[in-house]
């Protein structure tokens, strides 16, 4: 038995998700079917964790086992591309593994990146890949109130109703917010997180941004672990798993 990782590169525009669901084109199931097909054996694709219905990915990570020795890696990732870049869907890159790998378990962290167009017409170029804010933004605000998040906490207050984690406690590693021109990247690093942590966050950071809320504001709904006191969630399109480290 041979394993195998993958790094994925998909627009989750069309899809449910990145998980299996009983109905619905999901990227997970998508790739499993190719890989089935190329390798002709039935495979299991396991992934480094979900994306939701719309969020893209640069550098997806996943793994599967099969009988079938991969002898050239180019060859059949540029097999594999043929049937999923229809989908907007891309293999770019192949490693041999060892059988203990696993390309969720092993994983040291995962960096997201979320995209905010702040102007006032909208995108042609970034539809549906970025979230379009016509107010303009107070950048310091939002770089203050991300500071605050910076940590070990308890993120309850950005933790969805339907999330199934046993603990809300995370570490924040790093959080970035950069500016060019009118485009605004918020980037997160953290071993996991909470299902629509990242999106709720963002969502807190616009309302500091358009100084809806002051910082003491923000400050209090983060503490309060409330998810009822929460900014509605930054849309799913603006959001994109970048990289998994091991």
């Amino acid at each position: 038995m041979h394993k195998y990782q993958i790094c994925i590169e998909y627009v989750g525009t069309n899809f449910i998700g990145w998980q299996i669901q009983k109905k619905g084109n999901s990227v997970q199931k998508f790739v499993q079917s190719v890989i089935s097909k190329i390798v002709k054996e039935k495979i299991s694709l396991v992934g480094s964790g979900r994306t939701d219905a719309g969020v893209h990915a640069c550098g997806q990570s996943a793994h599967f086992e099969c009988e079938k020795k991969i002898i050239n890696s180019d060859k059949f990732i540029k097999s594999l591309n043929f049937f999923l870049n229809q989908k907007q869907i891309s293999i770019t890159t192949l490693k041999k593994r060892n059988l203990n790998f696993n390309a969720r378990y092993s994983a040291k962290d995962r960096i997201y990146e979320y995209v905010i167009i702040n102007r006032l017409a909208p995108p042609s170029i970034e539809r549906n890949r970025a979230w379009h804010i016509r107010k303009k933004l107070d950048l310091e605000m939002i770089k203050k109130g991300a500071k605050k998040l910076s940590g070990t906490y308890d993120f309850s207050t950005f933790r969805a109703s339907n999330c199934y984690s046993k603990s809300p406690i995370r570490t924040l590693k790093k959080i970035k917010v950069t500016r060019l021109n009118e485009k605004i990247t918020i980037q997160f690093k953290s071993k996991s997180f909470l299902r629509n942590q990242i999106r709720s966050m963002v969502g807190c950071l616009k309302y500091l941004g358009e100084k809806k809320w002051s910082l003491k504001k923000f400050e209090s709904v983060f503490k309060s672990k409330n998810r009822k006191f929460c900014a509605p969630p930054a849309p799913a399109h603006g959001l994109y798993l970048l990289k998994v480290n091991y």
